[in-house]
């Protein structure tokens, strides 16, 4: 049959790229459009997110500014929320609703948010799946296509899958917090709230893309080792 290293399914692997190309394309554009379009509460990102924070009750998390462009995020063990440059002091309503967003998460793990904790707890095991899943698998297939070994790479890769998943619903519902707490709370105006959602729509989608493109990779796995094939 087809070797190992070059074989039809790499079409699938290909998808899989094209969709997450595409995908960091329209945040990429999304968020470019409406960074350009200032905020009339003239708010900056850092000044959104520590309303959100007082408005949600948290006073045990800090905000920080960091390099890079895009890295914003929310640390839970250090009660960290960063906020890249262009995000931290930028007045568009891109910022607001990225800086919202982290926030999001800020909340999620002040209410001990159910599926943000089972994300927490699968991390470990999705790391440790995703770098030994293909050397067990090669180790299997140099072991004269050793199944137990195979299927063992192929359960082990399953846990980045699994990760994805559980990501998703947390990624919405952070957005979903955000923009209920940016609509009611005068950051934004009515008509900028559209605005913010399609940028937080458009973020989402990277995530979605990574699950599909995971499991594009995952199905290859499945379609070569699934059946045994001992060639």
């Amino acid at each position: 049959m087809y070797p190992f290293f070059w074989d039809p399914t790499y079409i699938l692997i290909i998808i899989g790229l094209l969709i997450s190309m595409a995908a960091s394309a329209y945040v990429n554009r999304t968020f470019r459009r409406y960074d350009a379009v200032r905020s009339r509460s003239s708010q900056t990102g850092t000044d959104a997110a520590r309303y959100i924070l007082q408005q949600s009750g948290i006073t045990d998390v800090s905000v920080q500014e960091i390099s890079g462009d895009l890295t914003d995020n929310y640390n839970g063990q250090t009660k960290v929320l960063s906020l890249s440059a262009a995000t931290a002091r930028s007045t568009s309503v891109a910022a607001i609703g990225v800086a919202a967003h982290e926030c999001g998460h800020a909340v999620q793990d002040h209410q001990q948010y159910l599926p943000m904790r089972l994300r927490t707890a699968i991390v470990p095991l999705a790391n440790i799946g995703t770098t030994a899943s293909f050397p067990i698998i090669l180790l299997g297939i140099i072991l004269g296509m050793n199944h137990t070994l195979i299927n063992i790479g192929i359960a082990a890769f399953s846990l980045a899958l699994l990760f994805q998943l559980v990501t998703l619903p947390v990624e919405f519902n952070a957005s979903r917090r955000a923009l209920n707490i940016l609509s009611t709370g005068g950051v934004l105006a009515p008509d900028e709230t559209p605005m913010v959602r399609k940028v937080l729509t458009a973020a989402a989608l990277t995530y979605v893309a990574a699950a599909l493109a995971t499991f594009l990779q995952l199905l290859r796995l499945v379609l070569l080792f699934g059946n045994n094939r001992d060639n």
